[in-house]
């Protein structure tokens, strides 16, 4: 298994080298051309994108094993971190429903749109909660009632910045993720600035995707065989995987001093796609274990340590 230089394989390095530079420079444009959602890109109905977000927003608390009718005491009063929501703040607006005081979601691309399907959205989701969470989302919005008229940025807030960081300062007591920490294109960035926002007494809670998002050819961690510098060429500011594997969130979590209270697995490659493409690895892949090779993804859960 080597890397392929048929026109195929040519043909794909260009485009990718050509939109990474669209994505760099022009990133408001590169959502548009591509009609990112954070979400993929597949074909989404909003009752399936409603039910998506209650499913994200229950299964952190199945994590935390808070209970389901323990939830809005858990949440009451926090103010909470989300990275990389796309372009619906949904399980931000389920936090708020349930009791959070506020929500910043911070992101690399500027996702959020109000349109026409997501105001949709927003009502489905109403339609699942108590009079009394749906008061407390009509109170996020500019004016009550009005999904278009905009977000109060006092009760959720989007930040758009270089690497999707917060900036924020000892802020967030809750603080989480799904499918997002995978996508990062500065890890060590990204958990410093984790650190740096979460309270002494805060959580975090991640769940990492580390398949290959459809960039792979025949096998499915072959996305691990193209080098560094070309991988960042075609991909480096287009928010597809950074291929880290889970030594990697392993380490850094050391190194930052979190107290890591779950690591959880959630899927494994097959035996024979390691043997297969493991002499073809890049060289910063070459001295992961199988162990740690064969993990496609895992729950995280962590605080500061020595609280």
């Amino acid at each position: 298994m080597t890397i392929a230089v048929g026109a195929r394989d040519i043909k794909r390095i260009i485009k990718a080298v050509s939109t990474n530079l669209i994505a760099r420079f022009a990133p408001g444009s590169y959502v548009n051309m591509t009609g990112e959602t954070g979400r993929g890109l597949g074909e989404e109905s909003v009752n399936d994108v409603a039910n998506y977000f209650v499913k994200c927003f229950y299964e952190y608390f199945e994590k935390l094993k808070v209970p389901r009718a323990e939830i809005e005491r858990f949440v009451a009063g926090k103010h909470a971190l989300e990275y990389g929501p796309g372009d619906i703040p949904g399980v931000a607006l389920l936090m708020i429903a349930h009791g959070a005081e506020s929500v910043v979601c911070a992101d690399r691309f500027p996702l959020m749109k109000l349109k026409p399907k997501n105001v949709q959205i927003i009502k489905l989701l109403l339609a699942m909660l108590t009079p009394e969470q749906r008061k407390r989302i009509e109170g996020c919005f500019s004016k009550p009632g009005d999904y278009t008229s905009g977000l109060l940025p006092e009760k959720i807030r989007y930040v758009v910045a270089t690497h999707g960081l917060s900036g924020l300062d000892n802020q967030a007591d809750l603080i989480y993720s799904r499918a997002v920490l995978e996508h990062v294109n500065d890890l060590d960035a990204t958990f410093s600035d984790m650190k740096r926002a979460l309270k002494a007494d805060g959580v975090a809670i991640h769940l990492v995707d580390l398949k290959s998002h459809g960039l792979h050819r025949d096998n499915p961690l072959d996305f691990l065989v193209w080098p560094a510098w070309l991988w960042t060429l075609m991909y480096g500011y287009k928010g597809v995987p950074n291929r880290w594997r889970v030594d990697k969130y392993r380490s850094i979590l050391a190194e930052k001093k979190f107290d890591v209270r779950l690591m959880e697995p959630t899927l494994f490659a097959d035996n024979e796609d390691i043997i297969r493409v493991r002499p073809f690895l890049a060289p910063q892949f070459q001295a992961v274990d199988e162990q740690d090779l064969r993990c496609l993804g895992f729950w995280v859960i962590c605080g500061k340590e020595g609280v």
